[in-house]
């Protein structure tokens, strides 16, 4: 504390606390905010005494422990070393913040620059009333005798680990310490954070903290000074970083340990200081002959770094250019740790490579406002400037095609493994981007690993694909219209009336017209994102034209002939299709997201030319009937997927062609699905058609609206897995609502379905198709299916069901025979599926309350009556119930629900009355605030329920009025509580006709009197 700087006093106010409170009542004062200017910081700045104290204790207690290091340092026991090493280490942490750095040239030819990365403008922390005098620089006299001991340690006495550590820290101390250590300033940073929450007074706006707080910054930004004050590097901390390098490759994994630890803070500390030792590590990984594999494991954890430095992802062209082809090409990581080390590594690039600019731009805007921050650049420096810039840029481009010619090489100059063989894929994958062309061998490369033996090569080569496609995809044309342009008359978009209107029918399916010309197919508008045009529309409509250049023969580069040449060929598609379908193991066989974009591409920039040789391939998967079915299915949804998705900028003629041939083959698809893959023909039409207008995608529409009408007699699960197909439309939310209520006019004649997995299909479509009847402020919902008229149909509905299964019982049995009643047996499906897709309206829909679902609640209630033996439809229809329940409901439904809720308790049947109040609890608790002003009309209808004639009833009804007490829904009175006492006391036995018998109203008063009481 002798030697820093530090805010002494952080009292809440700057007034004189010590005067009587007559005149200042500090209480008056607590969480006011005091302006900077006022603030009255008191620092403790040490004065000549304590400097000269400092510098006479420094010299009294660290020169006599550095002579006797010096001079009996290998006859000192470990314990007395240890000792003398602490002694020092605490010292130095002290008088650091006084002792200057050392005087050395800074380093220079780390990486160039036009203008230094430091600054000569330093943090001063002397502030003290006079200048240290010290015999020497500590910090050098510490470097030289602390940079011995290692040394003698390391060779003399690597078993004293502790001495070793100690040591390290000390050497680092020499060049990244000045007064604060950086993890006591996070810590610091941390805490400062957690007071400004605790002590934020959102009332008085922003930067508007108590005193203390400020002065708490203050204090935190002093020791933030310290630890970014100096970020060059000088010819002393390249001396610091070579020794602690050299020691974490030593052959003790200990000293290697501790020294990584300390080689990673000084890393960080000064910028660009990973070159310094990059040589070193490169020298040993293409060392020709035997390596220490101490050496090469540490230089693998130096790569590995910790979480504040990873040299492997560093931005310098030049860096990769000789890292990853050396980490590659290796041949000393063989034992089973080194390789562990390389897969941890290869691990991390993958999470934080991001590509460096090879072509370094600056845009108009950017120079303008360094012109206008600084002054406008002479004509010679401009010309200055674009030379060093070319330079550089020239630079880049060459260091990125060495290092991607390099790892390309490596497949064919030198024997890989097939590790190594993963790893210059991976890198060369990683490092594709379009600024510059990728070399001609790559694409070949990965082209002929498509093939390949190894699964992990093919599926990485298959990302490669993907993306080189992307980079050749032909430009998109864009043109901007205005509504009034587009609609060809005059629209009103500056008011927002969210849903259904009149100037956005056009990009709905409804009334749609497919375009009988190209032209006509080109002009067409297409908006692919679903929510164009819902709220309102912007005042200039951009979207690309529908049209797209492809690739001829006559108009192919180099690069993409290269793919074309290689897909054209059927005999290559056979062999890739074979590897594609045994790529998983069986039970991972997923839908292949990369392998999609692949085809996806592949269709988008080659057309037609490509889908008679994956038809016939198509076919034989389909009809794979071995055990790798499963597989075959899902290449097959994939490539159709690519297919439909690829399609999407084709001319009209290649489309028809297209679709003449993929719809007696998805036809044939539909009627031979099976347990194992129909989920990956799901996700076919699922990315197929995924964020795409629905006109543009009108034809895999209108052949997925096709599977309702396609009648399966005797095939449950193909019923079931077209129902699950059709599903995939939701992908076009509100705008295909013709759709929807062709669909919901088809189901809702279903809903009593003989077989229950159909039953469940159709419940969860038709809660999708009722999910888009939504109205938002000023606006309306009219063209899809209206929630309120279809739950009222259902209504009646379920009412029948409900009379008929209490008519006539589920089973009849005669003698030995058991007869069951279709009748009540489609009641009974009817009423199940019901509940399933109220459940469904719930879980998927924005606006799930409506009249209709107030008014259909008795029906709910009522079906525990009628079910209360099957326990999967009782506990369906708590769980519905339930859904409803926990919702918000706004006040214009909680009157309406309440007024059900009092007819179903005046049911005569007692399931009902016992499933209505039950519902009251979890309702009020979840709707406790807006609730309030019918507590009353509750109350008694609780009441009403305690004194029911039914235990179960009664019993439910103490427990929900116990919890509106607890919750202050209701406030327990004396009146109450004298009543319950008095209930509670009634005798069980009553006299008629002198005899004394017992009353079953007496009772029912005594047990709802005690379950309060």
């Amino acid at each position: 504390s002798l030697s820093y700087v530090y805010p002494i006093e952080y009292r809440l106010t700057v007034e004189n606390i010590e005067e009587p409170f007559t005149d200042f009542l500090p209480i008056r004062a607590w969480g006011q905010h005091v302006e900077f200017d006022k603030l009255q910081v008191q620092f403790h700045i040490p004065n000549e005494e304590e400097v000269d104290f400092t510098c006479e204790f420094v010299e009294t207690f660290i020169y006599p422990e550095l002579e006797l290091l010096n001079e009996k340092c290998s006859k000192m026991s470990n314990e007395e070393r240890l000792r003398s090493l602490t002694l020092i280490r605490f010292i130095a942490i002290g008088c650091f913040r006084m002792v200057p750095r050392v005087d050395s040239k800074e380093v220079s030819d780390l990486i160039p620059s036009v203008v230094s990365f430091d600054t000569k403008y330093r943090a001063k922390y002397r502030l003290y009333a006079k200048e240290p005098q010290f015999k020497e620089n500590l910090r050098i006299r510490l470097l030289n005798d602390i940079g011995k001991l290692l040394d003698v340690l390391v060779e003399n006495h690597s078993d004293d680990a502790s001495s070793i550590k100690i040591a390290l820290k000390i050497y680092s101390l020499t060049s990244i310490y000045f007064g604060v250590f950086e993890q006591f300033v996070d810590k610091l940073c941390k805490d400062l954070e957690t007071i400004k929450y605790l002590y934020k007074n959102k009332l008085s706006g922003k930067r508007k903290h108590p005193r203390f707080v400020i002065i708490k910054r203050i204090g935190v930004q002093l020791e933030l000074f310290s630890i970014s004050n100096y970020q060059s590097l000088t010819e002393i901390d390249r001396q610091v970083i070579l020794k602690l390098f050299e020691l974490s490759i030593h052959r003790y994994g200990e000293v290697r340990r501790n020294a990584q630890v300390y080689l990673f803070h000084i890393l960080r500390r000064y910028l660009f200081s990973y070159q310094v030792i990059i040589d070193r590590i490169l020298e040993l990984f293409d060392n020709p002959g035997a390596a220490d594999h101490d050496q090469i494991k540490g230089c693998l954890y130096i790569l590995l770094g910790n979480d504040s430095i990873f040299i492997p992802t560093k931005h310098s062209w030049t860096l990769l250019e000789k890292l990853w082809p050396s980490l590659t090409r290796t041949i000393h990581a063989t034992k089973i740790s080194t390789q562990k080390l390389l897969d941890r590594i290869m691990e991390k690039i993958g999470k934080q490579f991001d590509t460096p600019a090879i072509i370094e731009d600056t845009n108009d805007i950017s120079i303008k406002a360094a012109i206008e921050l600084w002054r406008p650049l002479e004509t010679h420096e401009l010309i200055s400037r674009d030379q060093m810039r070319e330079e550089r840029n020239q630079a880049n481009i060459r260091s990125y095609n060495n290092l991607m010619e390099t790892l390309n090489s490596l497949f064919y100059n030198q024997p890989l493994t097939w590790r190594q063989q993963e790893m210059a894929m991976a890198f060369i994958w990683l490092l594709l981007q379009k600024r510059i062309p990728v070399p001609s061998s790559c694409i070949r490369t990965f082209v002929d690993f498509l093939v390949h033996d190894n699964v992990e090569l093919r599926k990485i080569a298959e990302k490669g694909i993907a993306a080189f496609c992307r980079i050749q995809k032909p430009p998109r044309i864009y043109t901007e219209k205005t509504l009034d342009e587009i609609l060809q008359r005059p629209v009103n978009i500056d008011e927002c009336h969210p849903g259904d209107r009149d100037d956005n029918l056009w990009i709905t399916i409804n009334d749609y017209k497919p375009p009988k010309t190209q032209k006509e197919w080109e002009e067409t508008c297409f908006l692919d994102k679903s929510f164009h045009g819902y709220y309102k529309w912007p005042k200039i409509i951009k979207y690309p034209i529908n049209k797209r250049e492809r690739y001829t023969k006559e108009n192919m580069p180099q690069d993409v002939a290269i793919l074309y040449e290689r897909f054209i060929d059927k005999n290559f598609i056979n062999k890739f299709t074979q590897f594609m379908v045994l790529d998983e193991e069986e039970e991972e066989i997923n839908f292949d997201i990369h392998r999609f974009r692949m085809f996806k591409g592949l269709f988008r920039n080659f057309g037609l030319a490509l889908v008679d040789n994956f038809m016939d391939d198509l076919y034989i998967l389909i009809h794979d009937k071995t055990k790798t079915q499963e597989g075959s299915h899902r290449v097959a949804a994939e490539i159709v997927a690519g297919m439909i998705r690829g399609s999407k900028h084709w001319t009209l003629d290649m489309l028809d062609e297209l679709w003449k041939k993929l719809t007696p083959f998805l036809n044939e698809v539909c009627t031979n699905l099976s347990v194992e893959t129909v989920s990956h023909w799901g996700s076919c039409f699922k990315y197929g058609i995924e964020d795409e207008d629905p006109r543009r995608m009108y034809r895999p529409i209108e052949f997925l609206r096709s599977l309702i009408n396609t009648h399966v007699t005797g095939n449950t699960f193909l019923e079931t897995s077209q129902w699950t197909l059709i599903q995939k439309l939701s992908n076009f939310e509100w705008r295909i609502p013709a759709i929807w209520c062709a669909i919901n006019q088809y189901a809702k004649e279903l809903l009593d379905h003989p077989y229950k997995a159909i039953r469940e299909r159709i419940a969860s479509v038709l809660g999708t198709s009722l999910s888009f009847d939504i109205k938002l402020p000023n606006g309306q919902s009219t063209r899809h299916p209206n929630v309120d008229q279809f739950i009222d149909n259902i209504r009646e509905r379920l009412s029948q069901a409900i009379k008929i299964y209490e008519k006539k019982p589920l089973a009849n049995i005669s003698g030995q025979r058991v007869e069951i009643d279709s009748e009540s047996r489609r009641a009974v499906n009817f009423i199940e599926t019901v509940i399933q897709l109220h459940t469904q309206i719930f879980s998927g829909h924005i606006q799930p309350v409506k009249h209709a679902i107030i008014r259909i609640f008795p029906y709910l209630c009522e079906i525990d009556s009628i079910v209360a033996n099957d326990d999967f439809i009782r506990k369906s229809s708590i769980i519905c119930r339930m859904c409803l329940a926990v919702t918000y409901f706004n006040t214009s439904f909680i009157e309406g629900l309440i007024e059900q809720l009092e007819q179903v308790c005046s049911s005569p049947k007692w399931h009902a009355r016992r499933a209505a109040i039950e519902f009251v609890q979890n309702m009020i608790f979840c709707n406790l605030f807006n609730a309030r002003p019918y507590a009353q009309r509750l109350r008694q209808l609780v009441f009403k329920c305690l004194f029911d004639e039914q235990f179960e009833v009664r019993t439910v009804a103490s427990v929900s009025l116990s919890g509106f007490y607890q919750c202050g829904y209701i406030q327990i009175n004396n009146d109450d509580l004298k009543y319950f006492r008095a209930m509670s006391k009634t005798s069980y036995f009553t006299k008629v006709d002198g005899k004394k018998v017992t009353s079953v109203e007496n009772i029912v008063k005594r047990h709802g009197g005690e379950y309060i009481n």
